[in-house]
């Protein structure tokens, strides 16, 4: 039998994945900091991934029923929108220990039951790639910064025989994208100093948002990842083309743009 884990596993692509998993013959360890009842072939698993304690208790839970695990697939994680000159210091620091550190956690405690051919499987966004648009940059930095030590892992593990991939999806309709309608909503209602900025970039956003597509897309390139013979590093879905044509271009014609789109004119 084989045993697969999957962290964010009650939220849209985490729920979709392990749903298809167990289709697929799986038994999955369900992690979440809030979890439900067990199912067939599902064992959930409460834990909080920034902090290291609840990480360890969470493996011990594993590790009494088996001590090999063929997958890691990550879903963990927070989309926070904010300015960088109006976020608390609580809330920058929650990103990266969400975002990055949890998934460090989990992959270090993890590591002596991935055998040869395990597969760890990280969720980044689209956006990590791309030059971070105003009052997204923190997730952007997050998600960067995870595709940096995901590209790192990938050359350690190999030399352990354990296969790296991401996932880069766009918008998908899961609580999470929900969640970012709020945090801009929030952030409209709670900046000093974007007022009008925040507003015509909601309409932005809720434009290029809408074109989302259902979490069972993401499932099935978390599934590819773990089960073809040779996974790709990069797996990318619904990516959005006018950020990346924006992305195309020199920086200094970005910023621009985007000034020119979000500055409020102000007439005499």
């Amino acid at each position: 039998m084989d045993y697969a884990v999957v962290t964010g596993a009650y939220g849209g692509m985490g729920r979709a994945t392990v749903e298809l998993l167990t289709k697929k013959g799986f038994t999955v360890f369900a992690l979440d900091r809030k979890v439900e009842d067990p199912t067939p072939n599902v064992i959930p698993v409460e834990v909080d991934v920034t902090s290291e304690e609840s990480v360890l208790r969470a493996v011990e839970q594993i590790t009494a029923v088996t001590n090999e695990i063929k997958a890691v697939v990550h879903f963990a994680g927070i989309y926070i929108l904010d300015s960088l000159v109006e976020i608390t210091e609580e809330r920058f620091i929650r990103a990266f220990n969400v975002n990055l550190f949890g998934v460090y956690r989990i992959n270090k405690a993890l590591l002596p039951l991935l055998k040869n051919n395990s597969r760890v499987v990280i969720t980044a966004s689209e956006l990590a790639p791309l030059d971070p648009l105003p009052f997204t940059g923190l997730y952007a930095i997050t998600k960067s910064a995870l595709e940096k030590y995901a590209y790192s892992l990938r050359m350690e593990l190999q030399l352990l025989g354990i296969k790296v991939s991401v996932i880069r999806p766009g918008a998908v309709k899961t609580g999470l994208l929900k969640n970012s309608t709020d945090e801009l909503d929030e952030f409209c209602s709670r900046t000093r100093i974007y007022t009008y900025n925040a507003k015509r970039f909601k309409k932005i956003v809720d434009s290029v948002e809408a074109k989302n597509v259902e979490p069972i897309r993401v499932a099935k390139k978390a599934f590819k990842a773990i089960s073809v013979k040779h996974p790709k590093y990069l797996y990318n879905l619904n990516r959005n083309p006018l950020l990346r044509l924006l992305n195309l271009l020199p920086r200094r014609l970005q910023t621009a743009i985007i000034k020119g789109i979000l500055k409020e004119n102000k007439r005499a």
